[in-house]
């Protein structure tokens, strides 16, 4: 329902992060004004996230600045959540995302709102890859994720 705000990630939500799923990294920017942009993420467990960051983006900027972040999850059937919470990086790069430059940053959950609404479904955001580019696009993808869940903190 729309509206329920937990401390913690609620156990729909744990499910669907723990592969890893693409989401929308919400930050402020220095004008106050909002940015966002496409990312994968992984939930570690209940109170964390981690989630991938362009090199060079406003997103890092905003990060770099503030720390703070959103984190917009939107899967199939009634998935759509709201994660606030103060960030910091990890990693540099993601070798697996190479040649991209591509850093780690992980969440600490602040705050998950639940935006679902009784009786509406809403389609998963995901990514479509151009067909010559899909088979490798998804491998990425997996060793992405796996590199996230799997990294020494």
């Amino acid at each position: 329902m729309i509206g329920n705000i937990t401390p913690t990630l609620p156990a729909k939500l744990l499910g669907y992060l723990r592969p890893g799923a693409p989401a929308l990294l919400l930050s402020s920017g220095a004008d106050g004004y909002a940015t966002s942009a496409y990312t994968w993420a992984i939930a570690l467990d209940d109170k964390r996230i981690r989630f991938a960051v362009d090199v060079g983006g406003s997103s890092l900027s905003n990060l770099q600045r503030s720390g703070l972040a959103s984190i917009q999850v939107i899967g199939p059937g009634d998935v759509s959540f709201l994660v606030k919470g103060k960030s910091r990086l990890l990693k540099d790069r993601i070798d697996a995302a190479a040649p991209y430059a591509i850093m780690i940053w992980e969440m600490d959950v602040m705050g998950a709102k639940d935006q679902s609404w009784t009786g509406v479904s809403t389609t998963a955001l995901m990514y479509e890859w151009p067909a010559e580019q899909r088979a490798a696009m998804l491998a990425m993808e997996a060793a992405v994720y796996a590199e996230m869940r799997d990294m020494a903190e």
